[in-house]
């Protein structure tokens, strides 16, 4: 077999799992994200699906995180969120975490797997066009850890456009999911204090983060143009 009908072969084959992949992102994204953001935004609805699997709710709770994650359509807040009403903050957090991190993975390898062309299928192509600037950055592990830790960024599509970039994989992993830290925190200790019945406390961080992510979203352009430079 000669080099070119390899190389032949090989391209069937990747635009094959391509198009699989594709199609199956699609399918979930249609068939369970909204029936997922319905479930998260009520956390008391969330632990009851979660009870009914016993011994297992835990990795049902990451598995809807990885999807989450994964998905990008669904809004991350209220799954973190909706897991300290369940678990409580510090759990909460080491959940989602856990979560976070495993689509993290499949998210950045499969955009490093298949490429621009994927990315391209179900990422808006203007937020492909913003970022672009990380493909070839040198410099794109300190910007992408500054993008983290901002709030309103959008993080999910971050993973994707990761997995073009020359960033190390593992570094990545680990800088991305210590940055989100700060922000899982918040999230689940709104929930614990939710299924506490500390309303007024709730109230006054979901003000406070809310406050944050306003000021974040208004300058966000600001924010990209200057780590441009």
């Amino acid at each position: 077999m000669s080099i070119r009908t390899r190389k032949i072969i090989r391209l069937i084959l990747k635009s094959m799992a391509l198009l699989l992949v594709v199609c199956a992102l699609v399918y979930i994204a249609q068939k369970y994200g909204a029936a997922i953001t319905r479930l998260v935004q009520d956390p008391g609805q969330l632990k009851g699906f979660l009870t009914f699997y016993g011994t297992v709710s835990i990795a049902v709770f990451i598995g809807l995180q990885v999807l989450q994650v994964v998905i990008a359509t669904i809004p991350g807040e209220l799954v973190q969120v909706a897991g300290g009403y369940v678990y409580g903050a510090i759990m909460g957090t080491l959940y989602s975490i856990i979560g976070i991190t495993l689509g993290s993975i499949i998210a950045f390898s499969i955009a490093r797997i298949f490429g621009f062309s994927l990315l391209s299928e179900f990422i808006p192509k203007k937020s492909i066009e913003k970022y672009r600037f990380l493909m070839n950055s040198p410099k794109s592990v300190r910007i992408i850890l500054l993008l983290f830790l901002v709030p309103g960024m959008p993080k999910d599509i971050f993973n994707y456009i990761a997995g073009l970039t020359p960033v190390n994989s593992l570094l990545f992993f680990v800088l991305s999911s210590t940055a989100r830290i700060p922000a899982l925190l918040v999230s689940s200790f709104i929930g614990a204090n939710l299924r506490q019945g500390n309303y007024l406390l709730a109230v006054i961080l979901s003000l406070l983060a809310c406050l944050f992510f306003v000021i974040s979203i208004l300058h966000k352009d600001r924010i990209v143009k200057y780590l441009q430079k």
